[in-house]
């Protein structure tokens, strides 16, 4: 199973993109799709939108997995982030792939098995389980295999449980 993991931001959205077969985590891709910030809103959200379908017809991912937007101070922030998750989903959808998200503290436990982990407690595990040389940069690309990581994990575990999985 190929899966694109997204890290979504309004100025960077991070991806990163695994083959999950068995128990084995292989990665096939992951960067950082970076915008202007003196772009207009409409032209970032496109831009984003044209690189995740062009890394969908390229690698073919069976599904989108996003992590969860986590209300923070930044009102204005929260919304640029929302609409980056929206874009995703969008691709998703238009490419017909299913889309699943998980909190970051689920993240977190998938990856290190603390909910609580620092982020470069879960960068050096990214590193590795994908048996990469060093860890993966920008922070925002590290994030997102986090995230495909743990699908892969926890989608076997579901899988093995007999439970469905929620979208």
């Amino acid at each position: 199973m190929i899966i694109l993991g997204i890290d979504p931001g309004i100025a960077n959205t991070g991806y990163g993109l695994i083959k999950a077969e068995s128990s084995t985590l292989n990665p096939l891709g992951f960067g950082c799709i970076r915008t202007a910030s003196n772009d207009e809103s409409a032209q970032r959200l496109k831009i984003i939108y044209d690189q995740l379908v062009q890394l969908a017809a390229e690698y073919q991912p069976e599904l989108f997995v996003l992590e969860d937007v986590i209300f923070n101070k930044n009102v204005t922030s929260a919304f640029a982030v929302g609409e980056a998750r929206g874009i995703a989903k969008l691709v998703a959808a238009s490419t017909n792939r299913r889309v699943y998200s998980y909190p970051p503290a689920q993240v977190k436990q998938a990856i290190v098995g603390y909910g609580k982990a620092s982020k470069r407690q879960v960068q050096e595990m990214v590193k590795i389980l994908l048996k990469l040389k060093e860890i993966p940069r920008p922070d925002h690309a590290a994030d997102a295999l986090a995230i495909a990581i743990c699908h892969a994990r926890s989608h076997k575990v579901l899988q093995l449980s007999g439970r469905h999985i929620h979208s």
